[in-house]
């Protein structure tokens, strides 16, 4: 009978995972800031000069850039963006 019981807990924790998983994936999406501004001096900017933009930042650290002069969207922090068990862990914690 315990051994019927570990695997049942095993199993427990695995579909526990996965649905953190899963809500954590959706969570990353998610805005988590939204900016407009012409700075020059933001973290995430690369040091870029794109003029007056909008930054969509999200709940895994990727930042969207529209430049609003021409429209272009421009994907920035992209090497910074969590994701896997980092992106769990963050999701559990409340944020990044």
């Amino acid at each position: 009978m315990a051994e019927r019981e570990n695997t049942m807990t095993q199993f427990n924790d695995r579909v526990e995972k996965q649905k953190a998983r899963i809500a954590a994936e959706k969570w990353a999406d998610g805005v988590k800031s939204l900016h407009s501004h012409s700075l020059d001096s933001l973290w995430y900017g690369n040091g870029r000069s794109d003029g007056s933009v909008q930054d969509v930042e999200y709940n895994d650290g990727r930042v969207q850039r529209t430049i609003n002069a021409t429209g272009q969207v421009i994907w920035l922090n992209m090497d910074n963006a969590v994701d896997g068990e980092d992106l769990v862990n963050a999701f559990l914690r409340g944020g990044i």
